[in-house]
């Protein structure tokens, strides 16, 4: 089976006789008829048990990419509970299992082949039991899979044929370099690694070293003249930073029938700024971050996905991988650490084949400079312009923290992650402490009077000389 074939045939049913009848049944049934290139250029590799280095824009259908190969592999070899696991596939966060264990059923339906979902957060004792019986396909996070190898004498993995690292990237900045290198070691050794990244720098490299057979087969489909696909329009607005909030509350307000995610840099923001606007103002909202328990995470998402309309507060840990269907905007209240964040962030809309989305970064007047290092990352953003927004809703929130003390904890922890965040912002020429008002800040999160903080100091007034006549 060539690549070109595939492209060429542009439709899955033209496999038929390459892949097996019910897979392909099966992914008519979710609705995918055309493969995308990371898709199509992957599958042959796979199916001939090659090891592959996966790089892809966001959005590219790269979970697609491994699970129909592994799936179609594991039938031909006529696998079952008696041989233990066949595939594993890593992730660096639960959502993104979530997500990928929710695909692999679809994928599974009528076909003689088991999954399980094992990750932290869960009870290892469910786990025991679903491993004792044997599954085929386990999707995991590193420590929950380390502590298994480790420990779980019945965690039959003598048979694996494939290891599937996806987000390489994101698993070694999240430090679990240490858990990835004792995974690897404890696994058979002839055996198929694919790893799938958005970049490829000196640390997958390593990774890739460590993990693969020589020779892998690399495989970009990234156009190299832009960092984000092309069915995304993007733009920045500018703002000063007491106005966001009714800028938000005005842009949801607008958007009532569309899904929006607007990400914050800290959980504290997410928490303050969800209570505001779900309880006070009445919007459709939903919260993910990394503090909540993973029930009430697994929860958003699930809501979110099966919404038609409503908005998403998040931190970035909902920014890698997560396939969110009809995601209309993308919002960054607060800005990212680097490109690779913004690009993951805006990822999350314009997804899949000739899918369109909208995002908007806010920045302060001091910070339009983030713009011209975005170019040189290949990433394009246009200058929106927006009506100014009322006054009204501030005037609200200001009342609101003056009169309710829960309000006014939250607005305070969450004033003082956002200093906290910006004051350890990488790029501090362009998100500068010294040009950040932090009373117009606390102005923002509904104080009237600015909270004590013992990191940055308020700016000096200016001394007002005396004149004479």
């Amino acid at each position: 089976m060539e690549v070109e074939d595939i492209i060429k045939g542009s439709s899955f049913s033209m496999l038929k006789g390459k892949l097996s009848d019910q897979l392909l049944k099966n992914l008519s049934l979710m609705g995918h008829a055309k493969p995308t290139r990371i898709q199509a250029e992957s599958l042959p590799c796979i199916l001939l048990a090659k090891d592959i280095i996966g790089t892809a824009k966001t959005g590219s259908g790269k979970t697609l990419a491994f699970l129909i190969p592994v799936i179609e592999r594991l039938i031909n070899l006529g696998f079952s509970t008696k041989h233990g696991t066949g595939c594993i596939i890593l992730t660096p966060t639960r959502e993104l299992a979530l997500q990928i264990h929710h695909v692999l059923k679809k994928l599974l339906l009528n076909i003689n082949l088991t999954c399980s979902l094992i990750v932290g957060g869960e009870k290892k004792a469910k786990d025991l039991l679903v491993l004792k019986k044997g599954v085929n396909i386990v999707v995991s996070t590193p420590g929950r899979l380390f502590d298994h190898l480790q420990n779980t004498e019945c965690f039959n993995v003598k048979n694996l044929k494939c290891l599937v690292v996806d987000e390489a990237d994101k698993l070694l900045e999240a430090g679990f370099e240490k858990h990835i290198t004792g995974i690897v070691k404890l696994l058979p050794r002839n055996r198929q690694t694919l790893l799938f990244s958005a970049t490829l720098d000196s640390n997958v490299k390593n990774l890739a070293r460590l993990a693969l057979r020589e020779d892998p087969v690399i495989i970009s489909t990234s156009d190299q003249s832009q960092s984000t696909v092309t069915g995304l329009k993007q733009g920045y607005y500018i703002t000063p930073v007491e106005q966001k909030l009714s800028w938000l509350y005005k842009m949801l307000r607008k958007s009532k029938k569309l899904k929006v995610m607007v990400f914050f840099s800290s959980c504290k923001s997410v928490d303050f700024h969800y209570e505001f606007f779900r309880n006070h103002c009445k919007a459709s909202v939903l919260s993910i971050h990394g503090r909540q328990s993973q029930a009430r995470r697994k929860e958003a998402y699930q809501n979110f996905v099966e919404a038609s309309s409503g908005a998403l507060f998040c931190t970035d840990v909902a920014a890698r991988g997560l396939d969110i269907p009809s995601v209309d905007w993308i919002v960054q209240y607060d800005p990212p650490t680097d490109p690779k964040e913004y690009i993951h962030r805006v990822g999350r809309t314009a997804r899949g084949l000739n899918n369109t989305g909208n995002a908007v970064i806010l920045l302060r007047p001091e910070e339009e400079e983030f713009i011209r290092f975005l170019k040189t990352e290949k990433v394009y953003l246009d200058k929106y312009s927006f009506e100014d927004p009322s006054d009204d809703i501030q005037r609200m929130l200001e009342d609101l923290i003056l009169k309710n003390g829960v309000m006014k904890l939250l607005a305070r922890k969450a004033y003082l992650s956002f200093l906290r965040c910006y004051k350890a912002h990488p790029l501090k020429n362009i998100f500068n402490t010294d040009t950040l008002d932090i009373n117009l800040a606390a102005k923002a999160f509904g104080f009237l009077e600015t909270p004590h903080n013992d990191f940055l100091k308020k700016p000096k007034k200016k001394s007002k000389k005396n004149t004479t006549s």
